[in-house]
């Protein structure tokens, strides 16, 4: 079946008119458009203001006389302002929110010839954003000595693919964004590269929140930091990038702090102040640890990423900040909502764009090419540049790279060993000795980390307890309560979880049960199966 080519264009009010028998003899661009010998237009949808119907009912008796094939269909647009931006795109916005398009069986033509500039661009906007799914149509008068007064056409196709210099472009910025996301680091990671590729693509193209996890030390806030300059750099955002760990952010002042307080809204409050969320309006908030806020501040942010309002303490008014939030947190934040100690509505809406960063264990591939980075920012530092000697570098690599080597503190381990060796390697070389020493200084602190179970067990803990409820334990039951959480994530269900932890004394019992052991156990501390795992049952 032969597709349609169908034509959307305003009125010309004031380039379309002409009188009566000189009309024939002006170049009127919606005419035009249909006079093209090798453009057949088989239908015009024409957008016409009610007060010139006259004027459109000229065009359409033109049109039929040179363009019989044409359809013409009059669409009734008002504007009381056409030099109106949010007048003239609400009312453009809304024609093609109505208009029954047929992609499958019509080719779209958006003419841009007629019109005030603002109507023009409207027009444009729509088109690339696809609420107008055609290509635009720009028609022009006939030159100087050109008789037939026609004029010209050209076709503009907003789709960049199909421009060889323009996409080039076009994927060098992306891959110059990927490589700032990076800190210019050459990473090999190609699960890590294809998250920094998606990260810098939704950076630029939303306003959503983002949510960056991952352990301790994975690069959340420097992430963080660079999506803002990139924001900045691109003219996303204005403002400030405005930085907090909420593990800081402790009762009254909580609120205070995050959303501000007016003069005498507590005893102590001197002055009004406005709060890091109205810092941050026009640019970026991260909130790091972000699972550490009381559900109060919660319930308060959750309507401010909304709203874009919220009520400082004390106020009888709400103030607007218009910012992108990034969250970060090494925790769980799904085990948390399971606990009641996170929102889930405030998961939900910062969910929408999450990327986990890897720890520097599981990028083992992308070690030697951030030994060279810290290298640089170490010269930074202490003022003069430092490198390995061959059989030093070889050495770190060979040991960094080890799948034993724990990496408990993934990058600042990293960042912490290269600017030891630098601030001590003599003329500026890193000696085989240097780097010998450092390895055995990382492997004793990995092996007594690992040796102390309270390191680990509090970690463990926080997830599925909270900070307070594992202060308040004994260290006794928060060692033994640790390890029964661990074997419980690794089970397949609540029995096998049991039959490993009980799998001493259940020989001496003739009908263990020890689902129910572990379950009671369990219920001494307020958890549950679903609450440790998320299953739905044993």
């Amino acid at each position: 079946m032969t597709r349609k080519t169908v034509a959307i264009g305003l009125l010309g009010i004031a380039l379309d008119t002409g009188s009566r028998g000189a009309r024939w003899e002006k170049w009127r661009p919606t005419l035009s458009l249909c006079q093209q010998s090798d453009l057949v237009v088989d239908r015009l949808e024409l957008l016409a203001g009610p007060r010139y119907h006259r004027l459109a009912d000229t065009i359409v008796g033109d049109i039929a006389h040179v363009s019989p094939e044409t359809e013409v269909r009059v669409h009734p647009v008002d504007f009381a302002d056409p030099w109106d931006f949010e007048e003239v795109y609400g009312t453009l916005h809304a024609f093609a929110r109505g208009y029954a398009f047929d992609p499958e069986r019509e080719d779209y033509l958006v003419h841009i010839t007629t019109g005030t500039h603002v109507a023009q661009i409207c027009l444009f906007l729509l088109t690339e954003s696809r609420y107008l799914p055609g290509r635009l149509i720009q028609t022009s008068p006939p030159g100087r000595h050109e008789r037939d007064g026609v004029g010209h056409y050209q076709v503009i196709d907003l789709d960049i693919s199909r421009y060889d210099r323009i996409a080039q472009r076009h994927a060098e910025e992306h891959a110059e964004g990927q490589s700032f996301l990076k800190a210019g680091i050459d990473t090999r990671s190609t699960r890590f590269n294809a998250m920094m590729e998606r990260i810098e693509r939704v950076a630029l193209a939303s306003p959503a929140p983002i949510l960056l996890t991952g352990p301790t030390g994975a690069g959340k806030t420097a992430l963080a930091r660079r999506i803002y300059e990139l924001k900045r750099d691109r003219r996303h955002v204005d403002g400030a990038f405005v930085e907090v760990n909420c593990a800081t952010l402790r009762g009254d002042g909580a609120m205070s702090a995050l959303f501000g307080h007016e003069k005498g809204a507590f005893t102590g409050a001197v002055t009004a102040r406005d709060g890091l969320l109205r810092a941050a309006d026009e640019g970026v908030l991260f909130l790091d640890e972000i699972g550490e806020l009381g559900l109060d501040e919660q319930a308060m942010l959750l309507r401010a990423i909304e709203e874009r309002r919220f009520l400082p303490v004390g106020a009888d008014r709400d103030v607007e900040s218009d910012f992108q939030l990034i969250a970060g947190s090494n925790r769980d934040l799904r085990a948390a909502v399971a606990r009641g100690t996170f929102r889930e509505d405030l998961l939900a809406r910062i969910d929408l764009w999450a990327f986990e960063l890897l720890g520097l264990a599981d990028r083992r591939e992308d070690i030697e090419p951030n030994v060279d980075f810290e290298l640089a920012r170490a010269a930074e530092s202490i003022g003069r540049q430092a490198r390995f000697n061959r059989e030093a570098r070889r050495r770190f690599l060979q040991f960094a790279t080890d799948p034993t080597s724990a990496w408990r503190g993934n990058f600042r381990d990293l960042n912490a060993a290269i600017t030891r060796m630098a601030t001590l390697a003599p003329a500026g070389r890193i000696t085989v000795d240097l780097a010998d020493e450092e390895c055995a200084r990382l492997a004793d602190r990995w092996r007594a980390a690992a040796d102390d179970p309270s390191s680990d067990a509090d970690d463990a803990l926080t997830d599925v307890l909270g900070t307070d409820a594992v202060a308040a334990l004994d260290r006794f039951d928060r060692v033994q309560l640790a390890d029964v959480v661990a074997v419980c994530r690794r089970a397949r269900s609540l029995s096998d979880a049991g039959r490993t932890l009980f799998a001493a004394s259940r020989a001496k019992k003739k009908r263990p049960n020890d689902a129910d052991r572990l379950r009671k156990y369990l219920a001494r501390f307020d958890l549950d199966w679903a609450t440790l795992t998320g299953a739905a049952g044993p």
